[in-house]
């Protein structure tokens, strides 16, 4: 893959002054004390046309935020497992409503949740299976343990279901996540759950390799994404950030050390829901795949209808219709979802400045992208703060993007 063009933004119709706007706010960000750093980088046309990066990645150590500073991504690895399955539906593997007991036949005969508490919680038949569907627009009526909304996410922290960071491999853990009830029927309701943890599941069972080495292989060194792994190598344990929280004071305080992290050893399952690290390049290499529906220099990764179908909303209305009215610091009035990305449906709805059709998600230390087809258009966002509502940068980020916008 050819090395991304950069630009001027006036060439690609961007206010170079109104741009400088983003700078002020990331100086404002670090300066504020509400982020030890941060690393913004804006596509548009094929032209990168702005990338900055300020503060540290990491405090204790005065190491400064760089172009190459390595990230958690954690959700953000959600949208390149959605990709690598659909690379085994183009190739005929599966239909989006077949049932995944066909590939993972622990899944058959499961209860779902209809009230009661943790010890005693009372169950029903599952209507139908899950479908690869459901996992892929988190219908699947599966849960995270960490949600703290119902009895089953009780039983998932209990029995450790947790990804990233399990001890054993990923096939087990999806044994054992098949044991508990859904919290809903399969197909009515949207819940941000494990499910793509199961897909990356799916993708070893019917590739017959392991999920790593398939999304290394199929998609990572095709878009020559050379930071983005499931762990930090030895060699570049200097360029990983730390990752911070908010403390009583306001500020950034220590999390998880990145020289004492778990990311710095290959894991044993790894996390198709939240396992990977990589750099703002990187991930802006696979939108910029997305943006250009599918293709990758001269190598199709996927198909362009493939692309306009993972990118149409799947459910029946938005977010908030489905059961989830904010998740995070988003409102999801307005917003849908479609195979791996959340889609905007009606930017007025959602309070928010955007382009109907645009598709987007984030991660858990308030890592962010999002993709406007209609204006041709790639923002990637880096920084490492648990969790990611505890400010609004995405949203502030999204205006500051689109008022540059001249033409």
């Amino acid at each position: 893959m050819d090395e991304i063009a950069t630009g001027k933004p006036q060439d690609v119709g961007l206010c170079s002054k109104r741009i400088e706007r983003i700078e002020d706010w990331m100086r404002r960000q670090v300066s504020g004390e509400r982020l030890a750093g941060i690393e913004v980088l804006i596509n548009r046309r094929g032209h990168s046309v702005f990338h900055r990066w300020h503060g540290k990645r990491d405090l204790a150590r005065k190491a400064d935020a760089t172009p190459e500073t390595i990230y958690r991504l954690y959700s953000m690895t959600k949208p390149l497992t959605a990709v690598a399955i659909m690379m085994l539906y183009e190739e005929g593997r599966f239909q989006l409503d077949d049932a995944i007991t066909r590939y993972v036949p622990e899944f058959a005969h499961q209860r779902v949740f209809t009230g009661g508490g943790y010890g005693a919680v009372m169950t029903e038949p599952a209507l139908r299976d899950i479908t690869f569907r459901d996992l892929l627009t988190h219908t699947s009526g599966l849960t995270y343990a960490f949600m703290q909304a119902t009895p089953v996410d009780a039983i998932y922290r209990a029995q450790k279901l947790e990804l990233p960071g399990s001890l054993e491999p990923l096939a087990d853990v999806v044994g054992r996540v098949a044991k508990v009830p859904l919290i809903a029927q399969p197909g009515t309701q949207w819940n941000y759950s494990i499910s793509f943890d199961v897909l990356g599941h799916l993708v070893a069972v019917i590739s017959g390799r392991p999920f790593d080495e398939f999304l290394r292989e199929r998609l990572m060194r095709p878009l020559e994404m050379v930071d983005t792994e499931f762990y930090v190598p030895s060699d570049k344990v200097n360029r990983f950030a730390a990752n911070y929280e908010r403390g009583p004071d306001g500020r950034p305080r220590l999390l998880e050390d990145p020289q004492a992290s778990s990311f710095l050893q290959p894991p044993k399952a790894p996390s198709g829901g939240g396992g990977l690290v990589g750099t703002a390049r990187d991930y802006m290499r696979f939108c910029l795949m997305l943006l250009n529906r599918g293709a990758c220099g001269s190598t199709q990764l996927l198909g362009r209808k493939t692309v306009e179908l993972m990118t149409t909303n799947h459910l029946n209305g938005d977010m908030a219709a489905m059961g989830q009215p904010r998740f995070a610091e988003s409102n999801y009035h307005g917003i849908g979802f479609g195979l791996g990305f959340s889609v905007m449906l009606d930017p007025a709805k959602a309070q928010i400045v955007g382009s109907r059709g645009e598709y987007a998600w984030g991660g858990m230390a308030s890592t962010a992208f999002w993709v406007d087809p209609q204006e041709e258009l790639a923002v990637v966002m880096m920084t490492q703060l648990t969790p990611s509502s505890t400010y609004p940068i995405r949203r502030e980020l999204r205006v500051l993007a689109y008022q540059a916008i001249m033409d």
